[in-house]
């Protein structure tokens, strides 16, 4: 920092502080690419959900009328009850729901990350310990996309 003869205080390009405030960017820019694509893949895992969820009880439900309805339906029956046990192990098998959760989560870790990178960037002066806060919270929205939901109570 240069403070010249009229008081003023002025930040040097290469100055600690600069560097704090860049990194600092860099992650609020980071956290606001990442929730809108956290955002994104909720949205599509959502559709995907949708998608293989409805045909598999569509399918289940005309199966088991079309099966109870005469002996001649029996064999369409059995092909509506197959496609909709394939359309049903493909949603288990691609966890939609689970992923869309994820990404929930992930995408609302990204957003408190970049609020509080947002916050600290608005402070005259900013300390590491800020940027060590904001790094810790990085890692909290990286994890949000692994595991179950975390439980509520002493960990």
């Amino acid at each position: 920092m240069a403070t010249p003869a009229d008081g003023t205080t002025h930040l040097s390009p290469d100055g600690p502080e600069r560097r704090l405030r860049a990194e600092i960017e860099r992650l609020r820019d980071e956290a606001t690419r990442q929730r809108a694509l956290a955002h994104r893949r909720s949205e599509f895992w959502t559709k995907m959900d949708i998608a293989l969820g409805f045909p598999a009880a569509l399918l289940a439900g005309t199966a088991g009328t079309a099966g109870l309805a005469s002996a001649d339906a029996r064999v369409p029956a059995a092909l509506a009850a197959l496609a909709s046990a394939g359309f049903a192990a493909g949603a288990g098998f691609l966890r939609s729901d689970t992923r869309r959760r994820a990404n929930k989560r992930a995408r609302h870790a990204w957003a408190s990350v970049e609020a509080r990178a947002t916050v600290a960037l608005t402070r005259e002066h900013v300390t590491p310990e800020v940027l060590g806060d904001l790094l810790e919270c990085r890692q909290t929205a990286l994890a949000a996309y692994d595991g179950d939901e975390p439980q509520p109570g002493p960990s």
